[in-house]
């Protein structure tokens, strides 16, 4: 019996690192929930109650505007990395740049952006409708799978989505194309059509 608890215990412990390798995004996207969000006592309890009422609540997010506006930074070549917060708090990003707090509208994320202003540098966080923080800083994915004619702007969308539930869109320079990535992956479509309605999708 000692000997049968012995082989049992090592396989318990081989299956809870295993599940740690498998699963560690999902930790991490766990751990950061918790670390970014201040839960006591009762507030903890009520978690899964506030994350099912925050899954009802309309998102008002203009997805057109934002859609309209790498549109047109494409046609002129301009880069562009705008990342929009879902249920995760951002704010660990938000602290590495400038704070706003302007609606969103396609001429402001044109100006951001455009190559002579001092904000076009970095990530653009959008909340809701609002646009909370330009020129942050964001994490930058390690992953060895992603392609080596991805820039630094893609590195990071994947980043912020691997640690987060944010999604980010990418407009790039040299191409004009633009990505949407999700859960640190590439989302694919076939036209900005499309590109609405998945993000439409992903941020009900």
């Amino acid at each position: 019996m000692e000997m049968l608890s012995g082989i049992l215990g090592e396989f318990v412990k081989v299956g809870f690192i295993a599940m740690i390798v498998v699963f560690q995004q999902e930790i991490r996207k766990f751990l950061l929930m918790i670390g970014s969000a201040q839960f006591t006592g009762k507030s903890l309890l009520l978690m899964p109650w506030r994350l099912i009422k925050s899954d009802s609540s309309p998102i008002s997010t203009d997805i057109e505007s934002i859609i309209d506006a790498c549109r047109r930074m494409g046609r002129n070549n301009t880069g562009a990395l705008i990342v929009i917060k879902r249920r995760n708090k951002l704010d660990f990003v938000k602290s590495t740049g400038d704070v706003m707090d302007i609606q969103v509208n396609v001429p402001i994320i044109e100006s951001v952006f455009y190559k002579n202003s001092p904000l076009h540098d970095g990530a653009m966080i959008i909340e809701d409708n609002k646009i909370t923080a330009t020129r942050t800083i964001l994490p930058v994915s390690n992953s060895r799978d992603i392609p080596l004619r991805y820039g630094l702007r893609h590195r990071a969308a994947i980043g912020i989505t691997e640690k987060t539930d944010a999604l980010a869109l990418v407009v790039s320079e040299e191409t004009g194309n633009t990505a949407y990535i999700k859960d640190g992956s590439f989302v694919s479509y076939k036209d900005f059509n499309q590109l609405i309605e998945k993000l439409r999708q992903d941020l009900s």
